[in-house]
């Protein structure tokens, strides 16, 4: 029998994570506090899905079983019938600790607990529950149903065996799986966002306009987005709040935030979700 998986978020991750296992076959039930967030979600993957099946690479069979495969809660209990549940809440740590302590509590004993953090520690998660053995890091890529890499982060106690099986478990996600240590930001970004930032500085100090600094990494450096519209894709206050970990945690400055990142989050010009960041997304 499946793993049955509960994905807790229904956000740009969370959707795209319950998609992914959805469609690769396993039950699925995604968890959402919001009503509207939950509904919205359901929404993306139903699109997402139909239009995998117009560019012919899922068919039209397996979107109907993927679709049947898939439920919402508004309820955080829906853990109790877990066999492994993959957190993709908004990226704060203080709001990653209360889940994961609450989640201890309702998953059953042998569930695995995976949270789907881009640059928190996943040993402190994982100091919130009593089964640290069974707490890991599953680090998708966004966006989900098109990326290949899953960052899969041990944590001090993280066990062989729970290793070993979400590394099977990207597999059959249609993933490929990459193991590394648990430092601030991992590999991805620990090295994506000091680029990131330092593009925001370059447009900051007018070394180029937005367009010019994208297109120079793009035509110069082969890079399928520019840094400046792939913060814009992540989310300007989700880039905030990786470099602050970051910061934080390495404890060196070159990974401070750069003042005008932080204006634009201030503006609320948080990128695509909110229709204007370093670009404009009309409608």
């Amino acid at each position: 029998m499946a793993d049955r998986i509960v994905v807790v978020g229904a956000g740009q991750m969370g959707n795209g994570i319950a998609h992914v296992c959805a469609a690769s076959g396993f039950p699925v039930t995604m968890v959402d506090a919001f009503p509207d967030a939950l509904a919205k979600g359901r929404a993306t993957i139903e699109k997402n899905l139909a239009r995998q099946v117009q560019k012919g690479t899922l068919s039209e069979r397996v979107r109907g079983e993927a679709l049947g495969r898939l439920t919402t809660s508004g309820d955080l209990a829906a853990a109790k019938d877990a066999s492994v549940v993959i957190e993709a809440a908004t990226e704060h740590a203080e709001l990653k600790f209360k889940l994961f302590a609450e989640l201890d509590g309702l998953a059953p004993a042998g569930a695995i607990l995976a949270t789907n953090t881009s640059s928190i520690s996943i040993t402190e998660i994982a100091a919130r529950t009593k089964r640290p053995a069974q707490v890991i890091g599953m680090h998708f890529m966004n966006p989900v149903p098109v990326m290949q890499l899953v960052e899969v982060i041990r944590g001090l106690a993280t066990s062989d065996a729970v290793t070993a099986r979400v590394t099977e478990l990207a597999r059959q996600l249609g993933k490929t799986p990459v193991e590394v240590n648990d430092y601030p930001g991992f590999v991805s970004n620990r090295v994506l966002m000091p680029m990131i930032n330092e593009a925001v500085f370059c447009l900051m100090e007018g070394v180029g306009s937005a367009e010019s600094i994208d297109t120079v990494m793009k035509l110069g450096m082969n890079h399928p987005i520019g840094p400046l519209a792939l913060a814009d894709l992540i989310g300007l206050d989700t880039c905030v709040a990786i470099l602050d970990v970051l910061h934080k945690g390495l404890g060196d400055d070159k990974y401070r935030a750069c003042p005008l990142l932080r204006k634009y989050v201030a503006a609320g010009w948080l990128g695509r979700k909110s229709g204007r960041g370093f670009f404009s997304y009309p409608g």
